[in-house]
């Protein structure tokens, strides 16, 4: 069976506007969550996100080219050309044929809905932008990756909420493992901090006004982020011939259905995807080391999936470290999972454990080592990502030490 390695990855989000940025915020424990600057913000009842700031789209791109890229499109590209950059890669001649890009995210284009939904609405204008169609469409980040890069194989977008990003990657994982592809650009990318945006989740009434507290036992809600995240994943014989350095090893990934509730987590669904993960990777629970766990500090979310691991790792699970690095970067929805998977390279290439931070409070219904607040060295071999989306669908990627 073919073995899958990440040789590059990219990121832009409220940590940082690099990978080195980021992680150096996940070592000091740094909150990126803040007061949003977003038009219309009194109007809104959750004011806080975690947005990319000192973010200047002109000094990234041309007019022609911000007039066709969507927020989502540029966080895309521009994590996308840090992760190409870094594996030294050159898609020309058959390697581009042998070569894709799958990307994960959950609203696509919002910003650019919301700008002309207004513009049409409220301001009564009665045309828009002849590219607002390609400008939103969910798959034009992929797209556009595709064509800065020369990559002709396969290609596609993943929507599948918040584990768009975890499937879009498990899917880049199989594409090479299967011989479909030797490399495979990919990762998730999230603009959903608009003033519609904010406001549709707010109706949602899981959001938090203050803080995302994971685990603890006063935590009240999630907090959004936005940015992205992107890997080079190649073939480990193709990345060796070429001298490649490895951040680390893709070992397994699998995926599951709640097929129960729209909202509601299921613990048998995620512990199924969990246990998935390992079997595919052929991963003994007493391999793993650290998990970064979905952890959206709502309250139902934290005990189900703290449920699920205790069910799936026994006596293992007190000895595991989790933690969720959405207390520092927010929830980037489909996005989410590419920023996370940057705390599992950290683990498993550094020793380095990112902390859940905003910890107050044991829960006797998460008593699990969350890793509270500081950041923790370790020697980790294997860790796990989990994510878990509304709409039942769970999502689980393994990375094994390099």
């Amino acid at each position: 069976m073919r073995r899958v390695v990440i040789t590059g990855a990219g990121t832009i989000n409220a940590l940082g506007h690099t990978v080195g940025a980021t992680m150096e915020a996940f070592r000091e424990g740094r909150c990126g969550i803040g007061r949003l600057d977003i038009r219309d913000v009194e109007r809104l009842t959750v004011q806080i996100g975690a947005q990319v700031k000192d973010y200047d789209e002109s000094a990234q791109f041309n007019r022609q080219q911000i007039a066709l890229y969507d927020r989502f499109t540029q966080f895309a590209l521009i994590a996308a050309a840090q992760a190409v950059a870094q594996s030294g890669l050159n898609f020309q001649g058959e390697l581009a044929q042998r070569a894709g890009v799958i990307m994960g995210t959950s609203g696509g284009g919002l910003t650019t809905q919301d700008e002309n939904y207004r513009a049409v609405y409220e301001e009564g204008k009665n045309r828009v932008h002849p590219f607002v169609v390609p400008k939103l469409m969910n798959n034009a980040a992929a797209s556009h990756v595709s064509m800065q890069y020369n990559l002709q194989g396969p290609s596609f977008t993943v929507a599948t909420a918040c584990a768009s990003s975890n499937h879009a990657m498990g899917q880049a994982f199989a594409t090479i493992r299967s011989g479909v592809a030797d490399v495979m650009v990919t990762g998730g990318s999230e603009a959903m901090l608009c003033f519609g945006g904010v406001k549709a989740w707010e109706g949602l009434r899981v959001m938090s006004r203050d803080a995302c507290r994971p685990f603890s036992a006063n935590r009240n809600g999630m907090v959004q982020g936005e940015g992205a995240g992107m890997f080079v994943f190649e073939e480990y014989e193709h990345a060796r011939a070429r001298g490649a350095e490895i951040m680390a090893e893709v070992a397994g990934f699998a995926m599951s259905s709640d097929a129960a509730d729209i909202v509601m987590p299921s613990k048998k669904g995620a512990a199924r995807a969990i246990a998935g993960a390992l079997t595919d990777g052929r991963l003994a629970p007493d391999d793993v080391g650290y998990i970064n766990a979905h952890g959206t500090g709502t309250a139902a979310n934290d005990k189900t999936e703290c449920a699920a691991v205790a069910d799936v790792f026994g006596r293992h699970a007190n000895d595991l470290m989790i933690s969720s690095t959405k207390s520092m970067h927010g929830h980037l929805i489909g996005g989410t999972g590419a920023v996370e998977l940057l705390a599992c390279i950290m683990a498993v290439r550094d020793g380095i454990i990112a902390p859940t931070i905003g910890y107050e409070e044991s829960d006797p219904e998460c008593a699990l080592d969350v890793v509270p607040n500081e950041a923790r060295e370790a020697s980790v071999t294997v860790a796990l990502s989990n994510a878990f989306a509304f709409g039942g669908f769970n999502a689980v990627l393994a990375l094994r030490q390099a």
